[in-house]
């Protein structure tokens, strides 16, 4: 195996290719001491070594750096670790580790997630944000339906009618334009028609 070629990456590391093409990412202290140089052979118990355990390790510290500044989605994290090239193989390590950990769980993330905005985000707002995060359809319908069906205080209707509040409205003098703007208004926020005709036909004044 040759060291085709050493791409600086950024201003401590650099991309190593092997035969032509693109191995892994090492930081300058550490292409010095494997003594690493372009046309120069690199041997399998060093290439080994850094394949094997220093790259590895390398992937699970920043996995675990980030979940400490906040919970990642395992999509979410795959991203982050792809944006650091490592290869799929380890990323796939790398998660399985943290799976067995629970570092990550999206199951658990979902249900958080719901928890906290049932109060502010209409319901298809809330899954369609988990659904960019990775989260599977199936797993966040039967999450939404537990969260809705333990809340017994219809959260999403009092979320509309708290919006329509905002927005002024007064079912007995909103003219038939200006609700027509309200409910597009709350079509964009994610709400169904259901609970838009309901929440308009409410006294909210009262609630």
């Amino acid at each position: 195996m040759t060291v085709t070629d050493i791409v600086p990456f950024d201003n401590k590391r650099s991309k190593i290719y092997i035969d032509g093409e693109f191995a892994f990412i090492l930081y300058r202290g550490e292409i010095r001491d494997y003594k690493l140089k372009t046309g120069e052979e690199i041997s399998s118990p060093v290439f080994d070594e850094i394949t094997g355990i220093v790259i590895p390790k390398r992937a699970k510290l920043r996995a675990m750096n980030l979940l400490q500044k906040r919970d990642y989605t395992e999509h979410k994290l795959r991203e982050k670790l792809k944006e650091g090239l490592y290869s799929s193989e380890i990323i796939e390590d790398t998660i399985e580790y943290l799976k067995s950990y629970r570092y990550i769980d999206d199951v658990r993330f979902a249900d958080e997630y719901i928890r906290y905005h049932l109060e502010l985000r209409s319901r298809n707002r809330i899954r369609q944000d988990l659904l960019q995060k990775g989260i599977s359809g199936d797993v966040i319908d039967r999450l939404l339906a537990d969260a809705y069906e333990e809340n017994s205080n219809e959260p999403e209707l009092l979320l509309c009618v708290k919006l329509l509040k905002k927005k002024h409205y007064d079912k007995d003098n909103t003219t038939y334009e200006e609700k027509q703007k309200i409910m597009a208004f709350l079509y964009r926020k994610g709400f169904e028609n259901g609970v838009i005709t309901r929440a308009m036909s409410l006294d909210i004044d009262s609630i």
